[in-house]
């Protein structure tokens, strides 16, 4: 059963998907058109269990979907506003200082 998520749980999820640079990466490449895996794996130069791995997560965390095409499985965004929303973060953080990073990076993993 499909429930919705509060506000909160939704930027957990988001935030929790973009902190993986192939996340990030698989989800530009669904942005620009819905795809099969192993075109994301060979666009992406990585192993297809690996890649599987990196759908799972997103597809958990309700940002891409499935939809079965013959034998085969394409993978799109979940809602066509996530590319928008891609976009608009992109757009935020475009002015960031390289030779910086978050004060809790060291400790917490994060930038």
């Amino acid at each position: 059963m499909l429930t919705v998520a509060p506000d909160i749980e939704v930027l957990a999820r988001f935030g929790r998907a973009l902190a993986d640079p192939i996340r990030c990466r698989l989800l530009l490449a669904l942005r620009e058109a819905p795809a099969y895996p192993s075109d994301l794996a060979d666009a992406l130069g990585i192993s297809r269990p690996r890649l599987s791995n990196h759908l799972a997560c997103l597809r958990d965390c309700g940002l891409v979907t499935t939809v079965p095409d013959g034998r085969r499985t394409r993978y799109e965004l979940a809602d066509a506003r996530l590319g928008d929303a891609l976009d608009n973060l992109r757009a935020a953080v475009v002015a960031v200082e390289t030779d910086r990073t978050c004060a809790d990076a060291e400790t917490e993993g994060c930038c």
